[in-house]
């Protein structure tokens, strides 16, 4: 089992930054293939970000390429999203995932993940 907690969402003004962090308790973290998710009101669960095991390996959302960072501790069991260049249209609940599928692909799809946080809440302002 692994239990996921995000933090560091907030308001911020458009063009500005923020750091997601989603801290795993559980042995196997290092293990697990993590992603970021976001779902807007009214709208379906989409894909972010995804890191493999190691960190080495990351895929993107085609329109957070440049603008967001997903990068991890296996150390202090933690994955984090570095967002910068906020746009309105990013204001969403941001989730944290995990999936023990491995990565001979990337894990884009939400149905990939086993292992969902509570989510947290970006609000980006005009």
């Amino acid at each position: 089992q692994v239990q996921l907690v995000e933090s560091g969402g907030g308001l911020v003004q458009a063009g500005g930054s923020l750091r997601l962090s989603c801290a795993a308790s559980g042995r196997t973290f290092s293990s697990y293939v993590m992603g970021w998710f976001r779902q807007a009101p009214g709208k379906e669960r989409e894909f972010v970000a995804a890191i493999n095991w190691s960190g080495g390996t990351t895929s993107y959302a085609n329109s957070m390429k440049g603008r967001f960072t997903i990068s991890r501790d296996n150390a202090k069991n933690t994955v984090y999203l570095q967002m910068n260049s906020l746009k309105p249209e990013d204001t969403a609940v941001y989730y944290c995932a995990g999936s023990s599928r491995g990565w001979p692909v990337p894990r884009v799809s939400r149905y990939e993940y086993d292992y969902w946080g509570q989510g947290t809440q970006v609000t980006v302002s005009s």
